[in-house]
């Protein structure tokens, strides 16, 4: 079973920022796979179906970002899954916009919902997809969280929505590769 967390912050002011693209990646997911995150509990919102034949859990945590740890934690006990089953999809700044990077495993690069996952479950063996999110040049590191939560303007909801449809397109590839694999019982 494939844990599909997508990295975000709860709450309306936060939906359609830089920081929620883990969130509106699930969202993407959930509406080509025809399911419904409709149940709360693990500190998440969540729902069960399939992608590719593969069954497969959508998560959205409902901490804030910076302790995604907690929710992730609580959802792999309560499933009784493993770190090796999650994937977590992320916002990263570092990344030019548009650009996804697969990663199989490591620390957490300054990212704090990751670096909040890893100190959770104590292990940073779990697969993440990083979307780029772009860094401003002129920015200094104390802007970085404003312009993460900042809603995005107009001019770029095209580049996002292209972002999330590759980014699901992306994970569907991933679901329909490791389906094969020969896994631990």
């Amino acid at each position: 079973m494939e844990l599909i967390t997508g990295l975000g912050n709860p709450g309306i002011q936060y939906e359609v920022t830089r920081h929620n693209i883990g969130f509106l990646v699930i969202d993407e997911l959930a509406i080509r796979n025809q399911i419904l995150l409709d149940k709360k509990k693990y500190h998440s919102v969540y729902g069960t179906g399939k992608i590719a034949g593969e069954k497969v859990v959508l998560v959205k945590p409902m901490t804030y970002m910076n302790l995604s740890g907690k929710a992730v934690y609580s959802l792999l006990n309560g499933l009784q899954s493993s770190p090796e089953d999650l994937l977590v999809v992320h916002d990263d700044i570092d990344l030019p916009l548009g650009c996804i990077r697969r990663k199989k495993k490591g620390g957490d690069a300054g990212h704090k919902g990751i670096r909040s996952i890893i100190e959770c479950v104590e292990s940073g063996e779990f697969r993440r997809l990083r979307i780029g999110v772009g860094r401003p040049e002129d920015m200094e590191e104390e802007d970085v969280a404003d312009y993460l939560l900042k809603p995005l303007i107009d001019e770029e909801i095209p580049a996002y929505t292209d972002i999330i449809k590759k980014s699901a397109t992306e994970i569907e590839s991933i679901v329909k590769a490791r389906k094969g694999e020969f896994r631990r019982v």
